[in-house]
């Protein structure tokens, strides 16, 4: 019960018990005292109100009698769940009409497009295909719970549970710099390495403190869309570069862009991956211009066939590629943390920014996440992650190739496929006719930011990260029953997309296994990377 229901005045002439009882009815009548809920005992309200206990027993012992309240046995008191609520009159307020807060708010450029949406619920659905997810058995909970434990024992504790105004936690820095940016190639001092809550706050900042009204942002085209919501809110125009199955290429020049956003190790969303003689072209453009390029490096460790590409930072001689990391795709993106490796006076610009937006990431999460890495467990899940998820990649190649009317050629990594069907396949009513038999994908149209939209609607995202692996084959196989129902579906070729090739593909035989019952269809709801 909060402090502020019961007020009491001594020179009412009132007895103050009955002040008291009457406080409590009211509360009970208008509905701020919850129905079974727990009242205070006579000796805590006692001191609270500064009156006797003997006062505060008297007004309980008349509520009870009345019925407002019940006593239970080694319990305490309680408000009678059968009392219901009913509201009391209050004095009339005047009728001006609702604030108008449309004229306060500043407008937002970024409506124009659309969000990715996410089910919260997605685990329900018999065939969950989300890209982005993970598969939550396969977390580290032990590792991490140690870590979490550890983080709170001396010398750890101070660190996690003190304000540390601007500054990171120093042993999670310098397990970035040393056991996971030299994989990558790059190589950092301390002050050029900022930890953010997951890698779309190091775009925030950056959009914030680079972009501004009339600024340039060159993006992907199919890109993250996420990015452009920054960068528009940011105040900036968006130019599309084109990409095909070698990922982005390169314009003859960036003079005029402010800033270059790619995902050159696994583009999102084909995870095409950008090759040396791109690298090097898209380098000499910015050093020529004098853009800024940050690198996503959002799942590089997740290559299934090859060896994985150096970072684009790791050829950076000028200091102009920004480069952003998270454990999002490694651990849980439940987690949010990520990083960001930039020059030293970008860095403390930004750590700025930060301080007065959130001050700082949980220094508890840190110490952990560094302590984690130390140990070695988080290597160590992420080689089992790795090689779990080369084996659903192999899955999910094999029965989209079985399954569905056409031949595919996934690129080999990431934590989805990306697919394209065929011209005049529509990725919205194959989600809906989809999500109704059981099977969540996610449309690919979204993605797309300069396109037709009849070619940006014949793609679709199937995410393999999420769903158990004994799933993954009848659930492509269902979602290939709902693609040869929909309408005008011809298995006529088409155009090349990036990092797949199409061929027109006989109608598997017929299962006769029924499909499954079809699962709740919940609100989507709009959800960060």
């Amino acid at each position: 019960m909060p402090r502020t229901l019961i007020e009491i005045e001594r020179g009412r002439g009132e007895p103050l018990y009955r002040q008291v009882r009457q406080a409590i009815e009211h509360g009970i009548a208008s509905g701020r005292l919850d129905a079974g809920g727990r009242l205070p005992s006579s000796r805590e309200l006692a001191q609270e109100l500064g009156v006797s206990r003997n006062t505060v027993t008297a007004a309980y012992q008349e509520l009870v009698a009345e019925g407002f309240v019940e006593s239970r046995a080694r319990s305490g008191l309680f408000v009678n769940p059968r009392m219901p609520p009913h509201a009391e009159p209050g004095p009339a307020l005047p009728r001006e009409g609702a604030f108008d807060w449309s004229g306060r708010l500043r407008g937002r450029e970024g409506d124009r497009l659309p969000h990715i949406e996410k089910h919260q619920d997605w685990a329900r659905y018999p065939y969950p295909f989300p890209a982005g997810q993970v598969e939550t058995r396969a977390f580290p909970a032990r590792a991490w719970v140690r870590a979490l434990n550890r983080a709170l024992d001396r010398p750890h504790a101070a660190w996690s549970l003190q304000d540390c105004v601007a500054d990171d936690d120093p042993l999670l820095v310098d397990m970035v710099r040393s056991r996971l940016l030299p994989a990558r190639g790059v190589a950092a001092e301390a002050d050029e390495v900022l930890i953010t809550i997951g890698s779309q706050q190091g775009l925030y900042l950056l959009g914030r403190s680079l972009l501004g009204p009339g600024a340039v942002a060159a993006v992907e085209d199919p890109g993250y869309l996420d990015a452009r919501h920054i960068f528009l809110r940011a105040g900036a125009r968006l130019r599309p570069l084109p990409v095909d199955e070698g990922g982005l290429r390169p314009p003859d020049t960036l003079r005029g862009i402010d800033l270059l956003h790619v995902t050159p190790s696994h583009h999102h969303p084909t995870n095409a991956t950008l090759g040396p003689g791109r690298r090097g072209a898209l380098l000499a453009a910015a050093r020529d211009a004098g853009t800024v390029v940050v690198e996503d490096d959002y799942d590089s460790e997740f290559r299934y066939e090859g060896s994985p590409t150096p970072a684009l930072k790791s050829q950076d001689t000028t200091g102009q590629v920004v480069y952003l990391g998270t454990f999002s795709k490694f651990l849980a993106p439940g987690l949010r943390l990520g990083y960001l490796v930039g020059s030293a006076e970008l860095v403390a610009h930004l750590r700025e920014l930060r301080r007065y937006s959130v001050r700082h990431p949980s220094g508890h999460l840190q110490r952990a996440l560094g302590l984690l890495i130390e140990s070695g467990d988080y290597q160590w899940a992420v080689r089992r992650s790795r090689a779990r998820l080369a084996s659903k990649w192999r899955l999910t190649r094999d029965a989209v190739n079985a399954s569905l009317p056409w031949a595919s050629s996934p690129a080999p990594g990431g934590v989805s496929l990306w697919m394209a069907g065929p011209e005049g396949l529509d990725c919205r009513e194959l989600v809906a006719r989809a999500r109704e038999r059981g099977v969540l994908v996610e449309r690919g149209d979204i993605f797309f930011l300069d396109g037709p939209e009849r070619h940006a609607l014949r793609h679709f995202r199937v995410g393999f990260a999420a769903p158990r692996a004994d799933v993954i084959e009848p659930g492509i196989a269902v979602l290939g029953d709902v693609v040869r129902e929909l309408p005008p579906y011809t298995g006529q070729p088409h155009a090349q997309a990036p990092g797949e090739t199409f061929t027109p593909r006989p109608p598997p035989p017929a299962r006769s296994a029924p499909p499954p019952a079809a699962a709740p269809a919940p609100a989507p709801r709009p959800a960060p990377r």
